[in-house]
């Protein structure tokens, strides 16, 4: 929980000094850091929980070929 609270401090500067370092935007600044984080945070571990083993596979029935019928007909 401090690496988390650590790197939005740290985004929070960056955006203040980005900002042209203005006076009384501290909150502004903080939210939008947390904001970045948090998305990026959850973004890392939406990727890290889904794997390829985790995607169900088709099989064999459910990739049925076109009958006899539809392939005349087109």
């Amino acid at each position: 929980m401090q690496d988390l609270e650590q790197a939005i401090r740290e985004r929070a500067y960056c955006l203040w000094i980005e900002g042209g370092c203005p006076h009384g935007s501290a909150e502004e600044h903080w939210l939008a850091a947390q904001r970045e984080v948090l998305s990026a945070s959850l973004g890392t571990f939406s990727h890290a929980s889904i794997t390829e083993s985790d995607i169900p596979k088709k099989s064999a029935k459910s990739r049925k070929t076109k009958s006899k019928k539809a392939q005349a007909a087109a």
